[in-house]
């Protein structure tokens, strides 16, 4: 039944779409307000029930959205205009697409009558729904104040359902201030089951008990599949992730590689490996060496898409379904029936060992010693945001250890820029704990407005700034590709104290590890947000130039 606050006749689409995203279970919804979405957001300012966070642009809110879903597990929504304003959000929605992220992107339209008439009224694009679906995994438009629930209930199911991915409804202004006959029912659609086949597990369970060294890679899909897995990982098998994948099994248990999954002392080690199962993973070349990475040769996919069998590899057998529901039969099916060579453990903790070895090594001494200090301070389930950084690609994604699937948001489809609003929704979808966040001063130039968000909501975040004065990895590319012909890459930089002052930001500026230890752990228990800045020209060079994804040498 309606509630007192909509149960009246005057009762709009507005105040339709608010109840809707109240019966999905969303609290917090991120957007920058406008003519064309007033409806909208004054219908949620009346009800009171959903917290809305003013970005300083739509590329952020779809961002915050983005990196708030990642965290919870919920539905993230991101609320734009039309026209210039929903193309802001493009790029935000290709990161939710590639992370296969569930965001529910509400933008507003021109009049019906205006509608696809090309006539160049306010905030119009002539073909803004070609440019939607291209970036969304659906595309949906509200035509009638009658229809606007079933749609908004397809839309959400649709992002819900895995493979999940960001879905954009279009809402013409008039028709989100069009009355409507309240329903009687406003529930979502339940998002239906994938269960895999009996004999699909049967089968995959008997080639996992034949095996002796059987591994498991997890990718990004494979996220809510964690207690299934531990198990798994409880009974030898080993693991090792992409880094969406992350966490899927506490990295700091014995039988997982985490996210080294690249380096040669762990090519090396699968070259051991009799069986590899893939779950929930594309296997992307920026982590397989552009798919030249040496696999174990008997490799078994399990994905609820089928389009992605083979994808990156070629596979002996393929199962679909859910992953928590595959790994969860599977362990049942395994018990007492498994095989392991008892030297397994031992050589994947070697392996690991190695390839740790082999970062520090690489890093050298004071980058090796920072990524120990985030390490040790970041908190206990916190979720660690990352921009594309050389630090993040070096040692980010990789060296501090995470014990739950929700803690890892970074920019996936690697553009700069997106890990300073993510870290924003990472943090507000998490607000019991502090969330750590690692950019560098090129990414953070992108999205710098957002960090006035990120004062104004009192967002639970410590920005860790690496600032090299420009586009560090840009440098190396060129020295080891171009003939050490620098062009583009060194950039004028804020004072980022005085920036920092001028909005209430607490900030620090680090020129030493001791200072940098300090001033850490100082920013992760003052509450509200805080920036600290490395001085990464007082640190030196890294010991070895990361310069882009690695690829296969050629001989």
């Amino acid at each position: 039944m309606p509630d007192a606050a909509s149960a009246t006749a005057t009762a709009t689409v507005g105040d339709l779409v608010a109840a809707f995203l109240e019966e999905c279970g969303v609290a917090t919804a991120f957007g920058v307000i406008s003519i064309h979405n007033m409806p909208i957001l004054d219908a949620f300012a009346r009800r009171n029930r959903i917290r809305f966070v003013p970005a300083r642009g739509e590329a952020g809110a779809l961002n915050m959205a983005d990196a708030f879903a990642r965290v919870t597990g919920g539905l993230g929504v991101g609320i734009t205009s039309t026209g210039v304003a929903a193309g802001n959000a493009a790029g935000s929605l290709v990161e939710a697409l590639t992370a296969g992220t569930p965001v529910l992107h509400l933008t507003g339209q021109v009049e019906l009558s205006y509608l696809d008439r090309n006539r160049s009224y306010i905030h119009e694009a002539p073909r803004q729904p070609d440019m939607l679906k291209s970036v969304s995994k659906a595309f949906f438009r509200i035509w009638s104040a009658q229809e606007a629930l079933g749609v908004l209930r397809e839309a959400a199911r649709t992002a819900l359902t895995p493979p999940m991915g960001p879905v954009s409804v279009e809402i013409p202004i008039d028709v989100q201030a069009a009355p409507v006959a309240w329903p009687e029912r406003i529930a979502a659609a339940p998002v239906p089951p994938q269960s895999p086949s009996p004999a699909g597990v049967d089968a995959l369970a008997a080639r996992v008990a034949a095996a002796r060294r059987p591994l498991f890679w997890l990718g990004g899909g494979a996220r809510g599949a964690a207690r299934a897995a531990g198990a798994l990982a409880d009974m030898g098998i080993g693991f090792v992730t992409s880094v969406n994948g992350r966490g899927a099994v506490r990295e700091d248990h014995p039988m997982t590689l985490g996210a080294f999954n690249l380096s040669p002392p762990i090519e090396a080690f699968y070259d051991t490996c009799d069986l590899l199962v893939v779950v929930g993973s594309r296997l992307r070349g920026n982590e397989t060496l552009k798919h030249a990475l040496r696999l174990p040769k008997d490799r078994i996919q399990v994905d609820v898409d089928l389009a992605m069998e083979g994808r990156g590899y070629p596979v002996g057998m393929f199962v679909r379904g859910d992953a928590a529901e595959v790994l969860s039969g599977l362990a049942e099916r395994l018990r007492g029936r498994l095989n392991i060579d008892p030297a397994f453990a031992a050589d994947l903790a070697a392996a690991r060992a190695k390839a740790v070895a082999a970062l520090k090594d690489s890093l050298g001494a004071n980058y090796a010693a920072l990524a120990e200090i985030v390490r040790k301070r970041l908190p206990q389930g916190a979720p660690w945001v990352r921009d594309i950084t050389l630090s993040n690609s070096t040692w980010g994604n990789r060296y501090t250890a995470l014990s739950d699937p929700r803690q890892g948001v970074h920019s996936l489809g690697g553009a700069i820029g997106q890990g300073v609003p993510m870290a924003i929704g990472a943090a507000l979808g998490r607000p019991d704990v502090k969330t750590v966040a690692l950019v560098g001063d090129g990414g953070f130039a992108l999205a710098a407005g957002e960090i006035v968000s990120a004062v104004q909501e009192r967002a639970n975040v410590v920005y860790v700034l690496m600032n090299d004065g420009g586009y560090g990895v840009i440098r190396n590319i060129q020295d080891a590709h171009y003939g050490g012909r620098r062009a583009y890459a060194d950039l004028v930089t804020p004072d980022f104290a005085k920036l920092a002052a001028s909005i209430g930001l607490a900030h620090r500026r680090v020129q030493s590890i001791a200072a940098f230890d300090e001033a850490l752990a100082a920013a992760i228990a003052a509450p509200g947000p805080s920036l600290v800045e490395v001085d990464m020209t007082a640190l030196g060079p890294f010991a070895k130039p990361f310069a882009g994804p690695p690829v296969r040498a050629k001989t």
